[in-house]
């Protein structure tokens, strides 16, 4: 049988880095079965302000099923926030009380009933209050992910000329890291890029830093699966350095910049990482040591002191070594280093 109404079941699904939101609802439209155009008679007529009475169920008073037919729910996959306020994983009812300017937003532990017909205020889990705002004609009422980022998405709901929005976060740095502990446990432990991935996760986000460590040590010395490379070193010796432990962090990289497995490309990316990270002198030692390591490249190693003598203002010497990684740069980059070089010489 069609839909009652034809207000059409819907299911909209937004995920917030490995987290989800579901709603599924039925979508009421603006224009009537029978053809009415019901435009500027939805809010406060149609849907009414306020707790509505109610003459069928257990209820008296009844919020707004926020969608028709049966209940409106809203899934999420790991515990939550809403405007701030934790809400657990899980499936609830979703209802709310409209006003002219500010929404109550209900979810309900309820939901399977149909529609808000024995809503039972006992049953809520939580409660939000938001402010509404314009929107373009939605003839249909429509559930909108109507902001998404990595940490969050907010979720409107848009019916004529009016929009609903609440903002739903997750801390999905922990979400990640759970997985991670629950991943090495089994087949994803036994092998070393995994451990050193987990750990490079936590470093690049400051978070979660003493396991992060754990981890690390795992990636390079645990029995048969361990290596000590250029980049299981650098993943624990930024850890060090993040957890404010310079001298050991010092002492590791440059351990691991003087690994014979090493390469040319390790060590100058790791001396841009440290122009990046504001620690220009540095950056100009670990390039220059490159250039004495690999003293038969005469292109990467010409540009890696030309970075770091620009990142520490010495345009003259920045500028004769952008000339000299222009005489064997590939062709499409010979004017771009030419030019940069006449800029800092200040002929441009």
């Amino acid at each position: 049988m069609p839909p009652s109404g034809d207000n059409q079941k819907c299911i909209v699904i937004q995920y917030v880095g490995p987290a989800w939101v579901k709603v599924t609802y039925n979508s009421p439209d603006v224009t009537a079965p029978n053809g009415e155009d019901r435009r500027g008679q939805i809010w406060g007529e149609l849907v009414p302000y306020g707790m509505a009475d109610n003459s069928f169920g257990t209820a008296k008073k009844i919020p707004w099923r926020a969608g028709a037919n049966e209940n409106t729910t809203i899934e999420f996959s790991h515990d939550a926030k809403i405007e701030g306020k934790t809400i657990k994983a899980g499936k609830y009812g979703l209802h709310m009380i409209p006003g002219k300017e500010q929404w109550t937003i209900i979810f309900s532990n309820n939901s399977s009933s149909w529609g808000s017909y024995y809503y039972d205020e006992k049953e809520d889990a939580l409660r939000v209050m938001v402010e509404t705002g314009k929107s373009d004609f939605h003839n249909w009422l429509t559930f909108s992910f109507i902001d998404r980022m990595p940490d969050h998405t907010v979720l409107a709901l848009q019916w004529e000329d009016i929009s609903v929005p609440f903002n739903i976060s997750f801390d999905v740095n922990k979400i990640y890291v759970d997985q991670f502990r629950e991943d090495l446990r089994g087949e994803t432990g036994f092998n070393w890029l995994n451990w050193n991935s987990a750990a490079n996760f936590c470093l690049e986000r400051s978070f979660n830093l003493e396991e992060a460590l754990e981890w690390a040590n795992t990636a390079i010395t645990a029995p048969y699966i361990g290596k000590r490379n250029f980049t299981t070193l650098k993943t624990k010796a930024g850890i060090l350095a993040a957890l404010e432990r310079e001298e050991e962090a010092n002492s590791l990289m440059d351990s691991a910049l003087r690994l014979p497995s090493a390469t040319m490309s390790d060590i100058h990316f790791y001396g841009r990482e440290l122009i990046a990270a504001g620690k220009p002198e540095m950056a100009l030692e670990v390039f220059t040591y490159n250039r004495e390591r690999f003293p038969d490249d005469n292109f990467t190693t010409f540009v890696g002191l030309a970075r770091g003598y620009e990142a520490i203002g010495d345009k003259k010497r920045a500028s004769k070594f952008f000339l000299k990684a222009s005489e064997n740069a590939p062709d499409d980059q010979k004017e771009y280093y030419i030019s940069i070089a006449k800029s800092l010489s200040g002929e441009e």
